[in-house]
């Protein structure tokens, strides 16, 4: 394998529109939140508003890796608290008829070291991952577009979008049959309604790996893995994959391997482009830690939703060693804690990070 590439400030670059686009983002984001907060009377996420499963879990770093993949939170055998939360893509609560690509974030807690901006004081390490290998947008103007279109159909007709959904699905599973696939297709509602539990998911853009650049992915290794080519039928069940979810993850619960690709040639692994996929074959992902969940109920419906409100998940927060790269992720620093901000101030919840999975512990809800 080439070597790795060697992380320098130089690596990124700047353009001089950037600061506009990110005000037209958080414009769009106000736009999703204005919408869905005054539907349900409580403010949800501006992506990723439908969550499946929160659970806590433990990340094990291993030892004796070697000097590339020992960096920033991986260079030393250590254990993690961490809360692990599997999502939908769109602003608004959806039924799971509607195919949507999955989300995975994951924070871990009681991590130690230099912060990023905006981070300071707080002890955690974001991982913000989807089940695609590569960012929907190459550029944060074609991210602001696709937000555009999310934006203009946010609570819009879901009886349309189901059946807009089946299409869509029907063009995609179409491409996927001929070994290709569509993004926007899949943004749209035509994504394969895989098992949550059994999908990989990858955090898509480039970041600071210590002395190096590099992806993240999780890839299921235990039992749920062969969950990987299974498909949830929604019909009739608007929460289908918090059913599903909920049956695997109490019988077995879940291991996940934590990856990381190195950059190994800036002109073929690009920092600025997000929709590039960075090849396997010339730096495969490599294992630095393990991911479990003990057997559990992914859903508790009233407890859930109150834990959730007191969390956000951000790539900004975390390590300087992790710096997120690239003018996606820089866009999406301010973009993320407008809504994470929004929330907590329409909910009367701020919200902080957590020392302690005890931070996010909410009481029973009282029964009649």
């Amino acid at each position: 394998m080439a070597e790795p590439v060697r992380y320098s400030a130089d690596v990124e670059r700047f353009e001089d529109d950037e600061a506009k686009t990110i005000e037209g983002l958080k414009d769009q984001f106000k736009t999703i939140l204005d919408t869905t907060s005054r539907d349900y009377g409580h403010a949800v996420r501006s992506v990723h508003a439908k969550a499946h499963g929160l659970v806590p879990g433990k990340l094990t770093v291993h030892g004796d890796l070697p000097p590339e993949l020992a960096q920033g939170l991986f260079a030393h055998a250590a254990d993690y608290d961490a809360i692990l939360r599997f999502s939908t893509n769109a602003g608004d609560i959806l039924d799971d008829s509607i195919r949507l690509p999955r989300g995975l974030a994951v924070k871990v807690l009681g991590v130690e070291g230099d912060r990023l901006p905006g981070s300071e004081g707080d002890t955690t390490q974001d991982f913000v991952t989807a089940n695609a290998p590569a960012f929907a947008a190459p550029t944060p103007d074609k991210f602001l577009g696709n937000l555009k279109m999310l934006a203009a159909t946010t609570d819009k007709a879901e009886g349309a979008k189901k059946l807009l959904s089946s299409v869509l699905r029907a063009f995609e599973a179409g491409l996927e049959a001929i070994g290709q696939k569509s993004v926007m297709l899949s943004t749209l509602g035509g994504a394969k309604p895989v098992h949550p539990l059994g999908t990989t998911y990858f955090s898509q853009t480039p970041f600071r790996y210590g002395d190096h650049i590099a992806k993240f992915q999780f890839v299921p290794v235990s039992g749920i893995k062969d969950f990987a080519d299974e498909t949830i039928d929604a019909t009739g069940r608007p929460d289908a994959n918090r059913e599903a979810m909920n049956e695997l993850l109490e019988e077995q619960g879940g291991t996940w391997e934590l990856r990381v690709q190195l950059n190994t040639d800036l002109d073929a692994m690009p920092i600025e482009d997000a929709s590039a996929v960075w090849d396997e074959d010339v730096s495969p992902y490599r294992t630095i830690a393990t991911l479990t969940v003990e057997p559990q109920a992914a859903w508790v419906y009233g407890t859930s939703e109150r834990q959730e409100d007191r969390l956000s998940f951000s790539v900004w927060h975390g390590l300087a060693a992790h710096q997120p790269l690239g003018a996606v992720n820089r866009a999406r620093k301010d973009t993320y804690k407008f809504s994470a901000d929004y929330r907590g101030k329409f909910n009367g919840c701020p919200i902080h990070e957590p020392k302690a999975l005890a931070d996010v512990a909410v009481e029973p809800m009282a029964t009649a």
